[in-house]
């Protein structure tokens, strides 16, 4: 066979079986991807049902799983996301009642995250209750309610409690630098057990009204006597202030002396009688009656 035959030949052969006379490979053919079409009403239908599943019930009110103020409201399983008011948490007591509340009336331990807050003059959130910003002032507190502020001060004695979010006695509160002793700057004296189980009592050196209770010997309370009497540290009791003569005058330019006079010696409270008597001397006379105005004209 000629050579020139058998070249032609075996170049014939190289080019179908997509080979060059170097031995690379042709590059495969590519195609352009398929333009993505719409979903079709089948896998409409499939997306709204996987949507509805999410209802644990038809209708209803649903905490979230991990944010307390977040929520969600299903109405004939179609499922909405709802959020609390900030500084207000979702109360998931009943799936029939959408109630959004403070979290200290909620447990949110297990779904502790919350929405970013929102800060006002005085309160970290826009509502709720919170501690006064001086942590050495432990008697005030702030309520807010949508980004304003009203400040409350707790009676005497006591000190706003932020696991409860109302006053309550230091020893309760447990915050740092408001224990009893910070608060009332008065320590309970050493005494014995036998004394301490009876929770002795001491005067206020700065108040004749107010006096301290001991809690087993321990934890002082500060407690005080009802107006125009003083604490007596020799019976332990409240007296009147004529019979404790350091408090004598304690009332001085408060009470008058006959003010602590009625006071001291109030009047009995009427009876049931007596009560029933003084309502029928207030009675009007009955008005006189016709029958007698017309015999008086006939007799005329």
């Amino acid at each position: 066979m000629d050579v020139r035959l058998v070249a032609i030949i075996l170049c014939h052969i190289a080019l179908l079986s997509g080979q060059s006379t170097g031995g690379r490979k042709r590059p495969p053919t590519t195609t352009a991807a398929a333009p993505r079409q719409r979903p079709t009403a089948v896998e409409d239908e499939e997306a709204v049902d996987q949507q509805e599943s999410e209802c644990p019930e038809p209708n209803g009110f649903f905490a979230d799983a991990s944010q307390c103020d977040k929520y969600y409201a299903c109405s004939d399983n179609k499922i909405t996301e709802k959020l609390c008011p900030d500084g207000m948490v979702f109360n998931d007591y009943s799936s029939q009642q959408e109630k959004c509340d403070l979290p200290l009336n909620i447990d949110c331990s297990q779904r502790p995250a919350l929405q970013t807050p929102q800060p006002a003059e005085k309160c970290p959130r826009q509502n709720g209750y919170f501690a006064h910003e001086d942590k050495k002032i432990c008697d005030k507190f702030y309520y807010c309610v949508d980004g304003k502020f009203n400040a409350i001060t707790c009676p005497g004695g006591l000190v706003y409690n932020e696991k409860s979010g109302i006053c309550t006695w230091p020893d309760e509160a447990k915050k740092k630098g408001c224990s009893s002793q910070d608060v009332f700057n008065f320590r309970c004296p050493n005494v014995t057990s036998d004394i301490a189980l009876q929770h002795p009592r001491y005067a206020n050196p700065e108040d004749c009204q107010f006096f301290y209770v001991c809690v087993n010997g321990e934890t002082p309370r500060r407690n005080g006597c009802k107006m125009g009497q003083v604490f007596n540290e020799a019976s332990g009791k409240c007296d009147w202030p004529r019979n404790v003569p350091e408090c004598a005058d304690w009332y001085k330019g408060i009470l008058t002396d006959e003010e602590l006079y009625n006071l001291e010696n109030p009047k009995p409270k009427e009876t049931s009688k007596e009560k029933e008597a003084a309502a029928a001397s207030r009675r009007k006379p009955s008005r006189p009656s016709t029958t007698k105005r017309t015999f008086a004209e006939d007799d005329e």
